[in-house]
């Protein structure tokens, strides 16, 4: 009996599989993406995505795109194509049509097994009730009195480093990537929930923060470990996410330690509002967190409009990943890229030493033309996310800035796109588009930004760029992360000269589902790492 039960079990899963190729297949024969140019796929499971995956040297994006065209296509799992462009009109229609273009259920799983029902997964009514409430606490007076714990992380970080290179006479190799992700943990950890996490006082033998040690057992669990069959299936078809792994025992303990923390500050920020009606400015009610649930249970707002507690909850692993993963890593190419330009490096020092104080307010920070344009220019070239996706919810006719050529050589003003098919907006790719942002658009230029033609129609909601998305789902956060990267690029410049620790040639890049960091590529059992010479600054 067993045996027949197994079998039937097999059958009912092969045909449940079968039914589903075949789906796609059809999808693929009737899809208008068909038609579009792009290049062949080279497996027939993986499409064209073994080839992004090893991607080491990076670029790939925009070579592909420098030979057939800003509108073209690749190909996914089982050879679906999916639309590829870089095309400014086409871009911002995708952007701005929530209604039509939203994150794939798949993609909505696989970041809610770390985030939850954030507002980096949900979508529709959802989406704008939780951006309402959310708003008031990234506006720019609210990011201004956040600098101050902002400036206070990298002056300890600046001193940690300063006796390392005393300690090593004069020059100490620094890990950068490892020591950011510990400054940018503190500053979310403080700004973001009023919670001291103290990863930079941590010692490597010392047990970490128990929320931290959480969320990265989960962001781990759900991102490492290579392709798995099952894990496709799980993402593709819900059917298979009834199966237990070993991931569902770490998710499960990680959510639990997260929404227990979550719950203490919850309950601590509504006793603050209860006990003092406000929040003053200087009080530890200024966090992120705080400003959240204040606005949550302002008056004014309906129960209908309220967050859940579960909604609140979430944004806890929301903004450890969107302000810890992203802010390191812009962080940790910004000096890699000086380094690469000595030129750069040694204009924006004499620039920030001409600051009479080591803790600049926002005002100040934002004065500074060149730690701005070095700013805008890390994030144009190295954006830490490399794209992002969406799926078509309904057909739809796309206006195009440029026509395309079709593979039967007719050309088309418009681009169709039927329901279901994935639309891929490749971030770095644009960010880097020649056409966009001339012949040297690959090169790490600050000065670009003093004299750039600014009515160029780029979508993005900061600086012409792409980095922050733009739309309605354009990163909320975009003013507290901007904070962050200067406020630490400030006191870091202003103390240390850095070189690169390896020649430029071992320096490649590594995909997670996140973001996109670097290793050395003869060192990968390291994992991301960016090693840099760090000598102090003679005065």
């Amino acid at each position: 009996m067993v045996p027949s039960f197994s079998a039937s079990l097999a059958g009912s899963l092969a045909l449940y599989l079968g039914y589903q190729l075949c789906k796609a297949v059809y999808n693929e024969w009737v899809s208008p993406m068909r038609l579009l140019p792009g290049p062949k796929s080279t497996h027939w499971f993986f499409g064209n995505l073994l080839d992004i995956m090893k991607d080491e040297s990076g670029g790939l994006q925009e070579r592909i795109l420098a030979e057939y065209g800003r509108t073209m296509k690749f190909h996914g799992f089982f050879g679906r194509s999916r639309l590829f462009t870089t095309d400014p009109k086409a871009v911002h229609h995708f952007m701005a049509r929530l209604d039509i273009y939203q994150k794939s259920e798949a993609s909505r799983f696989s970041l809610g097994r770390i985030v939850g029902p954030g507002i980096l997964v949900v979508e529709d009514d959802e989406h704008k009730k939780q951006r309402k409430i959310m708003n008031p606490a990234f506006g720019a007076p609210q990011v201004r009195q956040l600098t101050s714990i902002f400036v206070g992380v990298s002056l300890q970080l600046r001193d940690i480093w300063a006796a390392q290179v005393s300690a090593s006479g004069g020059v100490a190799r620094i890990e950068v990537l490892s020591w950011f992700n510990k400054a940018s943990l503190d500053m979310i950890g403080l700004a973001g929930f009023n919670y001291p996490i103290n990863a930079l006082g941590t010692e490597s033998h010392e047990t970490p923060n128990e929320l931290v040690e959480a969320f990265e057992n989960l962001v781990q669990s759900e991102t490492s470990g290579g392709f798995s069959f099952l894990r496709f299936l799980q993402f593709r078809f819900p059917l298979f996410r009834r199966i237990p792994t070993k991931r569902d025992t770490v998710h499960i303990k990680s959510q639990a330690t997260m929404k227990r923390i979550g719950a203490q500050l919850l309950d601590e920020s509504k006793r603050q509002i209860a006990e003092n009606g406000t929040f003053e400015e200087g009080t530890s009610g200024r966090d992120l967190f705080s400003l959240l649930v204040r606005a949550n249970t302002a008056k004014d707002v309906s129960a209908k409009q309220r967050l859940s507690n579960d909604d609140v909850l979430a944004q806890v692993p929301t903004f450890l990943v969107a302000g810890h993963e992203t802010t390191s890593t812009a962080l940790t190419y910004a000096l890699y890229a000086l380094t690469q330009n000595p030129a750069a490096q040694s204009r924006l020092r004499e620039e920030l030493l001409g600051v009479s104080t080591d803790t600049p307010t926002l005002d100040e920070l934002n004065s500074l033309e060149y730690l701005e344009c070095v700013v805008r220019e890390t994030l144009r070239v190295h954006a830490p996310v490399t794209y992002t996706s969406r799926v078509a919810m309904q057909d739809d006719i796309v206006p195009l800035a440029q026509p395309f050529t079709d593979i039967h050589g007719v050309k088309h003003n418009t681009l169709r796109i039927r329901k279901g098919d994935p639309v891929v907006l490749p971030i770095l790719a644009m960010n880097r588009s020649a056409e966009i942002w001339g012949p040297d658009a690959m090169e790490f230029k600050p000065e670009r930004w003093l004299s750039l033609d600014t009515h160029t129609a780029h979508p993005g909601i900061y600086a012409h760029l792409l980095t922050f998305i733009g739309g309605p789902r354009a990163c909320i956060g975009y003013r507290f992360s901007l904070a962050e990267t200067k406020a630490v690029l400030f006191t870091l410049i202003r103390a240390f000269e850095f070189e690169l620790g390896v020649p430029k040639e071992d320096i490649g890049v590594k995909s997670t589902p996140i973001v996109q960091r670097p290793v050395v590529l003869s060192e990968r059992e390291k994992g991301n790492q960016m090693p840099l010479l760090v000598r102090p600054v003679m005065k």
